[in-house]
């Protein structure tokens, strides 16, 4: 091994080490558990270690070098962590794709990534079959047989691929901390996705950062529920397997399959999205079930309304954290417990994760002093390294020294940050700024109200005016009235909705956001001058 190499493996950070230094402390210990057709599945560090490198040589062995790129479409799956970690282990780059998109942003994707390389769950096969032809660079494809179906020509099954190759660490390529390890491209509620670029050291740095901060030691038992191909769920994923937990794979949210699954592998870690708590908390099997196990429930990318708060620490013996990130931010950046400051008001993110700094900054890039609000920027190691193939969005994302979040919010007296809302979600009516976050809290605490977005249409007289979207409970019998006035007892006269839209749902990204974009878009003419 040449002098330049044994530089590289002796200091280098990389996300493909993680696996073989977990296995080293607990090669005999389950690193990950999956529950498919019925069977109880699972891996220890060690096997799992040993399929990564296997991988890792499997997509080598397709003349692939270091740096290029292979995308996944996959819904959370043993096999999905495998193909992560084991790209990783080889220096190159994953792309995480959510399968939610239709079928033009999941062309422009492939495309814009120059994915060489496909791995895809076996279910989604049918659908992408129609759409081969729109994506030239793709040469392979390799299936995940999630459904036990047999793979076709030009599909790879996923075991076959690994079958027989050589499981020794791969340690013959030079790989470096600022390295790309994987491309992810943002949600998609604005026109195109963007690709934002994470290195290895935005993932390793920020993973050791949330066994500190979030407590996740050995000892967790930890769920992967939410979708692993989104930044949140990656990240608590890597942090697990740093901390040699134990995580449970679940492939999507079902509140009675996953009662059941903490009671029979004692979860004691847990991150969903409120809504999911609130799906337990109703469900009329809950007191069936032992969830006693449960120690730390982590919840984040929407606020959990004071009612299910309160409902959830009755019911669950555990301590709850918000937490927030963005994908251009590898999560987590700031983190609070209720138990903080009780009866605080407001959508507090709470304090700094240990490896960023945060802040509040005006746009002429001055950082504001407490109770000032602003748009919320971030330093630290875990900042993406940039947008793929877009300098001028990176230079705007990083001006004054500082990732630029797109978020508004203030420090307050505590020195905790509190989020106001997306700069574009605050509703501009009648000369005031009103922040659509503060009046769907009010609205989810109604005990009618299943879901709710609050939006700004146009309005002949207040330029915006404030309206709320909502989902009711089956058989409430809710009124627009009836929620009107319980407004009108917590929010000010120009935060009151001037109209109430009751709906079936609401449209979602694959992590529970309101794509509220499309929500102004169908609602754009709804206040005619008739109203």
């Amino acid at each position: 091994m040449d002098t330049v190499l044994d530089k590289n493996l002796i200091h280098r950070v990389a996300v493909g080490d993680i696996p073989r230094r977990s296995a080293g402390r607990w090669p005999d210990k389950e690193a990950l558990v999956e529950y498919r057709g019925g069977s109880r599945n699972s891996l220890t560090f060690d096997r799992f270690n040993r399929a990564c490198c296997s991988f890792a040589r499997g997509i080598r062995g397709l003349g692939l070098s270091k740096g290029d790129r292979v995308a996944v479409i996959c819904l959370n799956s043993t096999e999905f962590v495998i193909s992560m970690f084991g790209l990783a282990k080889g220096g190159f780059v994953s792309v995480p794709v959510n399968p939610g998109l239709d079928p033009r942003e999941l062309a422009y994707v492939l495309n814009h990534s120059e994915s060489k390389v496909l791995i895809i769950d076996d279910v989604f096969v049918p659908f992408l079959a129609n759409h081969l032809n729109k994506m030239p660079n793709i040469k392979h494809y390799i299936s995940i047989p999630v459904s036990g179906g047999q793979a076709s020509e030009p599909f790879i099954d996923f075991h076959e691929f690994i079958k027989g190759l050589d499981d020794s660490e791969v340690e013959d390529v030079i790989i470096e901390d600022r390295d790309i390890v994987q491309i992810m491209y943002t949600s998609g509620t604005t026109a195109m996705p963007k690709g934002v670029t994470i290195s290895n050291l935005n993932v390793y740095f920020t993973a050791l950062q949330n066994t500190i901060d979030l407590q996740i030691n050995s000892k967790a038992v930890i769920t992967a529920m939410m979708p692993i191909f989104h930044c949140a769920q990656h990240a608590l994923l890597t942090t697990a397997l740093v901390a040699c937990a134990r995580i449970v794979v679940i492939r999507g949210f079902d509140p009675e399959r996953l009662m059941k699954t903490i009671q029979n592998e004692k979860v004691t870690w847990m991150f969903a999205l409120p809504m999911m708590y609130r799906g337990m908390l109703d469900h009329p099997v809950i007191d069936n079930y032992d969830l006693s196990s449960l120690e730390t429930c982590l919840y984040a990318m929407t606020p959990m309304d004071r009612r299910t708060l309160s409902d959830a620490r009755k019911r669950i013996n555990a301590t709850f954290y918000l937490a927030t990130g963005q994908t251009e931010a590898y999560p987590g950046t700031n983190y609070f417990n209720p138990d903080w400051f009780s009866g605080k008001e407001g959508n507090v993110w709470g304090r700094s994760l240990s490896a960023y700094d945060t802040a509040v900054m005006d746009d002429a890039g001055n950082l504001l002093p407490v109770g000032k609000v602003g748009e919320i920027v971030w330093r630290g190691p875990g900042v993406m390294e940039g947008y793929f193939k877009d300098k001028e969005a990176t230079e705007q994302a990083g001006k004054f020294g500082w990732h630029h979040s797109g978020d508004q919010g203030y420090m307050d007296e505590d020195g905790m940050l509190v989020f106001i809302d997306r700069k574009k979600d605050i509703i501009k009516t009648g000369g005031e700024n009103v922040p659509s976050i503060r009046v769907e809290t009010v609205i989810m605490a109604h005990p009618k109200v299943e879901s709710a977005a609050v939006i700004g249409l146009p309005h002949q007289r207040w330029i915006e005016a404030v309206t709320a979207v909502v989902v009711p409970k089956k058989d409430s019998g809710l009124t627009e009235e009836e929620l009107i006035q319980w407004c009108k007892q917590e929010l000010g006269g120009f935060q009151v909705p001037k109209s109430i839209i009751f709906t079936d749902n609401l449209p979602r990204t694959s992590t529970g956001k309101i794509k509220k974009h499309e929500l102004r878009k169908q609602f754009n003419d709804y206040y005619g001058e008739s109203k």
